[in-house]
């Protein structure tokens, strides 16, 4: 079974509801998501969130973390995570923020580094990963990762 089945199969059970806000994955993960018939009993819907403004106006992140630690960091995707949560009305929350490349890396912060977060009850749990690859498999490999935290999350 696909992780994206089986998150929809534990939030069913649950009566919750999820939420996305994605930026370096442009909208990959709520694709996954509704790729499950019947979606529409939990996904209430999903922020491509590419520009900082964006992030700002529609998730309500915070200027100064922009500001102080760019968008690639652990706080702007809590942050993303919990203003997706807050702005969607949902019970849970997935949030990607990274550099898919194949430019824009720079040695503190290499292409393939993605920042994820999870928004929930029981708060916000975050962690990052540096994947390998040309923008594509990047991609594909935040959504994989992204849906695997929510899932573990769902546990």
């Amino acid at each position: 079974m696909l992780p994206e089945e089986m998150i929809g199969l534990r939030l069913r059970e649950r009566g919750w509801t999820v939420a996305t806000a994605e930026s370096c994955s442009g909208g990959l993960i709520a694709h996954r998501l509704t790729n499950v018939a019947g979606a529409s009993a939990y996904f209430l819907g999903g922020v491509v969130a590419y520009a900082n403004s964006v992030k700002e106006s529609v998730l309500g992140v915070r200027p100064e973390s922009l500001r102080d630690h760019g968008a690639v960091c652990e706080i702007v995707a809590r942050e993303m995570a919990e203003g997706a949560r807050r702005g969607l009305g949902a019970d849970i929350a997935v949030a990607v923020t990274g550099i898919a490349g194949p430019g824009g890396g720079t040695a503190e912060k290499p292409v393939g580094l993605v920042h994820m977060a999870v928004a929930g009850f029981s708060g916000t749990r975050a962690e990052h990963r540096v994947f390998a690859g040309d923008r594509d498999a990047i991609k594909r490999q935040t959504a994989d990762r992204a849906l695997d935290l929510l899932l573990e999350y769902l546990a």
